[in-house]
């Protein structure tokens, strides 16, 4: 099997475009600073400034980086009760359901998985009330819906994540 690139520089195994080293020394810097100036990101990646913007520029235009955020510590922001919610839907609800979705308040992040449920989603609320009420009253309400499962986060911490600098080419 060949190892060359398609038309769309997308190599065969691959579901995305190939970043070089260069794109992934940005995507790094950004995500340990998304508020990096163009010009500091460039001296970081050792690449002129029009060539760090072009590479930004491209990477978002090609939807690899999707936006760019604030993060925040949920239970200081007002949010003291988070969880997650495992959804069984109906077969083929799954367009209607994630449109539901993604217009409930205080659900943060959903997605379809595999495995016992249909969907997953973490949903950040002030209190057990607020939570209560998005869980039965909106995500039980939504057509399609047939189940749901909740779990109280007790405690939480950010993983390493992919390495983006040590990839190889």
């Amino acid at each position: 099997m060949s190892s060359e690139a398609g038309a769309e520089g997308i190599r065969p195994g691959r579901s995305a475009a190939r970043l070089d080293a260069v794109d992934r020394a940005i995507i790094a810097e950004l995500l340990r600073d998304g508020r990096i100036s163009v010009r500091a990101l460039a001296e970081r990646v050792h690449v002129s400034r029009a060539n760090a913007y072009a590479r930004l520029t491209r990477l978002t235009d090609e939807g690899v980086i999707t936006g760019f955020t604030a993060e925040l510590a949920p239970h200081k922001a007002g949010l003291g009760t988070s969880a997650y919610v495992s959804v069984t839907i109906e077969q083929n609800s799954w367009r209607s359901v994630s449109a539901r979705l993604q217009d409930t308040p205080y659900v943060e992040h959903f997605a379809m998985v595999g495995g016992d449920y249909d969907v997953l989603a973490l949903v950040r609320a002030p209190d057990n009330e607020a939570l209560r009420h998005v869980v039965l009253e909106r995500i039980q309400d939504i057509p399609g819906v047939r189940a749901t499962r909740t779990w109280l986060v007790f405690d939480e911490a950010r993983g390493r994540g992919a390495q983006w600098e040590s990839w190889d080419d």
